[in-house]
Order: C-alpha cells, then sequence, then structure tokens
C-alpha cells in the first residue's frame, strides 16, 4: 500500500449474502462510493462478500443501514 494510504477504506461485513446485496442497494441509493468485493483473507466472515467504502462515510453507512441490514462487523482495511 503506497505510504500514507492506510485507513482509507474499510469494510462492511455480513451474514449472508442477501444483506450484502441489500446493503448495497441502499449504500448505491444514498449516492455513496463503494465497492462490493470478496471478503479479504485476513478477515473472516460468514458470507463470502463485502462492502467496501471510504472510510470517512463510515457514520453515514451505519445510519443507512442500521435496522435494515445486520452487519456482523465494520473493519478498517
Amino acid at each position: 500500500m503506497p505510504e500514507g494510504r492506510e485507513g482509507i477504506y474499510s469494510v462492511v461485513l455480513f451474514h449472508s449474502v442477501s444483506g450484502a446485496l441489500r446493503a448495497e442497494k441502499l449504500i448505491k441509493e444514498a449516492g455513496i462510493e463503494y465497492k462490493l468485493i470478496p471478503v479479504p483473507r485476513h478477515l473472516s466472515s460468514d458470507c463470502g462478500l463485502c462492502l467496501r467504502f471510504r472510510t470517512e462515510d463510515e457514520g453515514r453507512i451505519r445510519e443507512i443501514l442500521r435496522g435494515k441490514v445486520e452487519v456482523q462487523d465494520i473493519c478498517p482495511l
């Protein structure tokens, strides 16, 4: 990773693929930049997909998903 880029991205881990896809829809509707990616090897998840986003958007993402999608964890990359 280039110097100074640590902590730019975080990921949301889910218990299921359906949760990941529902979250993707909600975050896309909110206009937040994201990418659906395979879960990085150093993290564990019941689901093989996670949603990568800019760490600065974490508060907005938590608010959007609260009560709508069950989140396993949110982790920095």
